[in-house]
């Protein structure tokens, strides 16, 4: 390869491409007893939609939803015990905090519905929404992002997150790997 086929490659790298632009880091950060409250600067993020038609979910210039027209969703009560458990984020590292949800739906009867959802005005503050006490969370570990999880369920609108938390003793006694909570709380519900 010539010096002149690099130039542009070169020009490239040091304008800030670093190979993962598209698929942001996840700010991870020490948690201390200073952090009280836990507090967030990105998230992770997913949308899932229950007994609509035509679901689609816009947010942060992605489509998390897009079902089709003439098919009803499945329930989540078809799912039996493995909902709400199932909804998790599998877009990582959405900085605090994009333009609102966009969401459209047809809910199970057929009404035509559309809603802004101010993820920002949720989570004003930055707070992370947890049940675990002070006193029992682990200090000096880290903390991933936590998820926001939009859920369209027939007429009605949830907002989940779900934090990692590190806990200083086991949650499920003799399970090693259970020295965390990681719940699903609700943050916001409206129905149209």
């Amino acid at each position: 390869m010539n010096k002149s086929a690099l130039a542009p490659l070169i020009v490239f790298v040091l304008a800030g491409f670093n190979g993962t632009d598209n698929f942001p880091a996840q700010e991870y950060r020490t948690l201390t007893v200073a952090d009280w409250p836990l507090k967030f600067v990105q998230h992770d993020f997913d949308a899932f939609c229950y007994s609509t038609y035509r679901c689609a979910v816009r947010y942060n210039g992605f489509t998390f939803a897009d079902d089709p027209d003439d098919k009803l969703q499945i329930s989540s009560a078809s799912l039996g015990s493995g909902y709400p458990d199932n909804l998790k984020a599998s877009y990582l590292g959405v900085p605090n905090f994009p333009m609102p949800a966009d969401v459209s739906w047809r809910s199970a009867d057929g009404t035509a519905h559309h809603a802004e959802v101010d993820i920002a005005h949720i989570f004003a503050g930055g707070l992370i929404k947890h049940n675990a006490k002070r006193e029992d969370i682990a200090e000096g570990v880290s903390i991933a992002n936590p998820e926001i999880i939009l859920e369209v369920n027939d007429r009605t609108i949830n907002v989940y997150m779900r934090a990692h938390i590190p806990m200083k003793t086991l949650q499920i006694p003799g399970n090693r790997y259970s020295d965390y909570r990681a719940d699903l709380v609700l943050a916001w519900s409206k129905t149209y």
